[in-house]
């Protein structure tokens, strides 16, 4: 698994509805009884060049992965339904 996680953290996400570019996979959701990948997840953008922190996560099903290429993963589906928001963390 450490050989194909890797392999993944180095493709870019995009959306084939709309072209937008979600940026690299930083993590992955496993199922630990059967060993299946359950999502990928791609971190939001930096707020104000990430000194504010990030905006939401994107948690993406597998199922909504359409094709894994040498350096892209094409995924299918409406965004919104993929944010996942961060925590809010006090500055003091």
């Amino acid at each position: 698994m450490g050989n194909r996680f890797t392999s993944l953290k180095c493709k870019e996400v995009v959306n084939v509805c709309d072209g937008c570019r979600l940026g690299f996979v930083c993590d992955v959701e496993v199922d630990c009884r059967c060993g299946q990948i359950l999502s990928i997840i791609v971190p939001g953008r930096g707020r104000c060049f990430g000194l504010l922190g990030r905006n939401e996560d994107f948690v993406i099903p597998w199922r909504c992965i359409r094709q894994i290429g040498d350096d892209i993963i094409l995924i299918e589906g409406d965004l919104d339904k993929f944010r996942l928001p961060r925590s809010r963390k006090d500055l003091f």
